[in-house]
């Protein structure tokens, strides 16, 4: 079993009057983790699926009776898939609210429907939690230091979705299972994708730009959708948990480049599945890109689990010159280069430095990538 390393966070808050909200990918292994926490805590729990119809049309007009009815004597609440459920938001306050003895603790892959539907009734009740791929730092708890660096072109290729991890012999038919069955599921099913086939050729054509600034204007040519369309399906995958986006660092100098983005994905594996190439790296020409996107996504997931409010930006000016990786925390700035190959040198641009004379530097290869992935002082 590979141990989350949000298990102690999760644990402490438990039972502190407040329900527990846990968001991320789907197949990210949130049903899982929860169990984990379920078995560790060891309290009589009721166990409900927001997939199942029947549970879906129990909590249609909710109300305390029959809420106390449906609770009985349990302890806890485990509402999986809680996105599915109308009105699941006013469910769990009436839970918190009224019945302080029991925790809630609830489950969605859809963060932009499970927070539409939570944000207003659960204010000041709920904990939240994302729970994303397994990270670098989980990994190595799983297996060990020299294995993970003997894996890393493999997670380079196929990520580290849970089912990927535990069953690297089938890797490629899950992710593809993944990218085609599940990624886009809560979008389709909300029914604010009208066109599928737009939103795949969309996914398509960021996963081959990934590492590179992102113009809205030239995927739309590539899709043949207008710049509102492509923005609003960007937006929604983001919220899906599919990608996410790193905008441009804008502070001192006055030939930056102030309102560019770059797009990453959450999973290397989501990339090769999205342009169907697992190809290995020897046999690869974006492995520049793979590395870029493996190691940003790592560290925010590292980011991520220790609940860390740092923001994360590119730097490039209009001369291009570029800083792959910009950090801040707290007015801290750190200034990060990437590189695949573990002998390459790089310097981060003097224009940045005079400007920014207080930033860390570094430069982080797969040689040297572990205090990066695990450490974030």
């Amino acid at each position: 079993m590979i141990i989350r390393s949000q298990q102690d966070a999760a644990l402490a808050y438990l039972f502190k009057g407040k329900a527990l909200i846990i968001y991320g990918p789907r197949q990210a292994g949130k049903t899982t983790f929860s169990e984990q926490l379920l078995k560790i805590v060891a309290r009589k729990t009721l166990r409900l699926n927001g997939d199942d119809a029947d549970i879906r049309e129990a909590f249609l007009r909710p109300n305390a009776t029959l809420i106390e009815r449906i609770i009985g004597d349990n302890e806890i609440v485990f509402i999986d898939e809680a996105q599915r459920i109308q009105d699941v938001g006013l469910v769990i306050k009436i839970i918190v609210d009224r019945f302080k003895h029991v925790q809630v603790i609830a489950t969605g892959s859809s963060s932009f429907e499970l927070a539409g539907n939570i944000n207003e009734p659960l204010t000041g009740r709920r904990y939240e939690m994302q729970l994303l791929p397994i990270s670098y730092e989980e990994l190595v708890k799983y297996t060990d230091y020299l294995t993970e660096q003997r894996l890393l072109e493999q997670r380079l290729i196929y990520g580290s979705y849970p089912e990927i991890v535990t069953d690297p012999v089938n890797a490629e038919k899950h992710l593809k299972l993944i990218a085609n069955s599940y990624l886009y599921k809560d979008l389709l099913v909300l029914e604010q994708i009208k066109k599928p086939v737009l939103l795949e050729k969309i996914v398509k054509a960021i996963a081959l730009q990934v590492g590179s600034e992102v113009s809205v204007t030239e995927i739309g040519r590539l899709v043949q959708a207008d710049n509102k369309t492509v923005e609003k399906y960007i937006d929604l995958l983001e919220k899906a948990f599919v990608l996410f986006t790193v905008p441009a660092y804008s502070g001192n100098v006055r030939n930056e480049i102030k309102k560019g983005r770059k797009i990453y994905f959450y999973d290397n594996g989501i990339i090769n599945a999205v342009i169907n190439n697992f190809n290995p790296i020897q046999n690869r020409n974006d492995v520049g890109a793979l590395w870029e996107n493996y190691i940003i996504s790592e560290r925010k997931k590292l980011l991520n689990s220790k609940e860390l409010d740092a923001r994360i930006y590119f730097w490039r000016t209009t001369q291009q010159q570029e800083v792959d990786y910009i950090e801040e925390v707290k007015g801290q700035i750190r200034a990060v280069e990437f590189k695949w190959n573990p002998d390459a040198t790089a310097r981060v641009p003097a224009t940045f430095l005079n400007n920014y004379p207080n930033s860390k530097t570094e430069l982080v290869t797969p040689a040297n990538r572990d205090q990066f992935l695990t450490k974030t002082d």
